[in-house]
């Protein structure tokens, strides 16, 4: 079950080489083509939903691998939103927060001077429409529960083990 956070994530350790893990999860996406696209490049694999069952929220699974002195593999795998999402959300934030890092210091300027504080209303609705931002990707993130689930079921099939997502 995906966790509420707004990057859930989980890592754990395979008992076999990283081109090992990485073969597995390959041939068990194969498997299931209908339901997941594969990127595979060495010590990375990202999972994503097909494009034609792809909407604007959906997720993808970015698995790191790495291989440790003992030949096992230390897996981390991030759920998150496709890169078109993610920068959306990042310059938002960006654009966001420099206007109220700008407004609040005019604001606190115009209240020490004795000045109508109008860069605090300008300050004060940024803050508002950054939260509703964050509200925003909470939805997101539940509309796309479904489909990150099938992500997670994937990557379990493939090594065989149950993960624990935080």
């Amino acid at each position: 079950m995906i966790a509420l956070s707004l990057r859930p994530s989980f890592k754990q350790t395979l008992d076999y080489g990283s081109e090992e893990a990485r073969g597995k999860i390959v041939d068990q996406v194969h498997q299931n083509e209908a339901k997941c696209e594969v990127k595979s490049f060495p010590g990375f694999i990202c999972l994503r939903i097909p494009v034609e069952d792809r909407h604007f929220w959906s997720p993808r699974l970015n698995i790191g691998l790495v291989e440790d002195e003992a030949g096992k593999t230390i897996v981390t795998g991030t759920f998150g939103p496709n890169a078109n999402m993610w920068s959306s959300y990042l310059y938002g934030y960006l654009i966001i927060g420099s206007v109220a890092l700008f407004s609040g210091i005019l604001g606190a300027c115009q209240l020490s001077l004795g000045m109508s504080a109008w860069g605090m209303w300008i300050f004060t609705s940024m803050l508002v429409i950054g939260f509703v931002m964050f509200l925003a990707a909470l939805v997101g993130q539940r509309l796309a529960a479904p489909e990150s689930e099938v992500l997670e079921k994937i990557y379990e099939d493939a090594v065989g083990q149950k993960v624990e997502i935080h």
